[in-house]
């Protein structure tokens, strides 16, 4: 009789040739000629479990055997948990939608819907089921990881395109008459300091930049509030740093330091200047200070001023987004920004393989909010609103007298 060690060595060497069946199918073989105990001798010296050796001999001693092809019998195996629960993916699915598909009190409705959470609200609803298991199911419902996506733009206006291709048609006139056409808008505001700022710079292995753990506003250094003039025709920048508040008096200053420090010199002829603003904000369409310090602005440079602002809910449509403050982004990212000074160093250096150019400086001024203007003060405003949606559409003459 063959000794436990003789029935391991061969085991062990014909092993990796085998598969399930043949595997059992050979213990089973070995166990019959060993008569008396050969089960459990072969048990021992292979690891495997009696059962599996007993139903060896079993499928041996069939009538009809199983197909050579096959592993098992038809329908042999543990079945599959939508075999035994059909409903289970309809129980599954009423906790990962609780507010389309199922119950709006459902205990998952605010909470995180983690595939082992859902596994544990399904064990407690009597369904015997891993995380895993939860998985492959929600895969086969046609769910996957997925994270938010800034998609939502609010109400679309009826007449959005249309004003898109009214802003085109502006623009186009302008700079074929050799006047500047520019987009203006406030970049998000920053705080000053060591804190985290988004994305990754290379630096010597294992020296990451420390910074601070929480974004709460250092008082002594303040923030940072970048505004930016964009010049549609040359593919250049004016940025100001403001340190008070993003008022339309703000707005307006930077547009006028534009104007004096750079525009007057690219265009000395220049009659009128075009400005492409968003809807709200500093720069809003219903902001009355916009409009007076507009009119500021004409009287003292004697330039008529017109005005088209971006449809409601279109802001990320700006050129000066894309063209401008996306590249001065990326150009401090995973920098903290330490002091104004170095904001404004890393505005200015802001490059791009086309030819933008950048020019930053910091504005100290005070800019208070809550600014009020009288009746008086709007009527003096020389505004003349286009016929097509005068709301957003406007012409500012310049008016010594106001």
């Amino acid at each position: 009789m063959a000794s436990e060690v003789e029935i391991r060595a061969k085991y062990q060497s014909l092993a990796p040739t085998m598969n399930e069946r043949s595997r059992r199918l050979w213990a089973g073989a070995e166990a019959r000629a060993l008569g008396r105990g050969g089960t459990a001798l072969v048990s021992r010296a292979t690891g495997l479990a009696y059962n599996t050796i007993a139903r060896g001999i079993r499928e041996l001693d069939a009538p009809n055997p199983v197909d050579p092809e096959r592993v098992r019998r038809p329908g042999g195996g543990r079945k599959r948990a939508t075999t035994l629960h059909p409903e289970l993916p309809a129980a599954l699915e009423l906790l990962v939608e609780p507010l389309t598909r199922g119950d709006p009190e459902s205990p998952l409705r605010w909470t995180c819907k983690s595939t082992r959470r859902l596994a544990k609200e399904l064990g407690e609803q009597c369904y015997s089921v891993s995380h895993t298991l939860v998985a492959g199911l929600l895969h086969d419902l046609g769910y996957s990881l997925q994270g938010n996506r800034k998609t939502k733009e609010g109400t679309s206006h009826p007449d959005r395109n249309a004003q898109f291709e009214h802003i085109n048609a502006k623009v186009t006139d302008q700079l074929k008459r050799g006047d500047p056409a520019i987009s203006v808008d406030t970049k998000k505001k920053e705080l000053v300091g060591d804190f985290k700022n988004g994305g990754r710079e290379w630096r010597p292995k294992g020296e990451p930049e420390p910074v601070r753990v929480y974004d709460f506003l250092d008082p002594h250094k303040g923030k940072a509030i970048p505004y930016g003039v964009y010049d549609l025709a040359r593919n250049v920048g004016w940025v100001s740093v403001g340190v008070d508040h993003d008022t339309a008096a703000f707005a307006v200053a930077t547009i006028r330091r534009w104007w004096c420090e750079m525009g007057r010199k690219s265009y000395p002829d220049a009659r009128s200047v075009l400005i492409v603003a968003d809807g709200g904000g500093s720069n809003g369409s219903r902001v009355r200070l916009w409009k007076w310090e507009l009119h500021q602005l004409a009287n003292h440079t004697g330039l008529t001023i017109s005005v088209c602002h971006l449809p409601p809910g279109t802001s990320k449509w700006n050129k000066i987004e894309h063209r401008l403050f996306s590249f001065i982004s990326q150009n401090w990212r995973g920098r903290p920004l330490l002091t104004h000074a170095a904001i404004v160093n890393l505005i200015a250096n802001t490059r791009t393989t086309t030819g933008l150019r950048v020019r930053c400086v910091l504005d100290t001024n005070k800019y208070p909010k809550g600014v009020k203007l009288t009746a008086k003060q709007m009527a003096s405003v020389n505004l003349v609103p286009d016929e097509f949606h005068g709301e957003w559409n406007y012409t500012i003459h310049p008016n010594r007298s106001g």
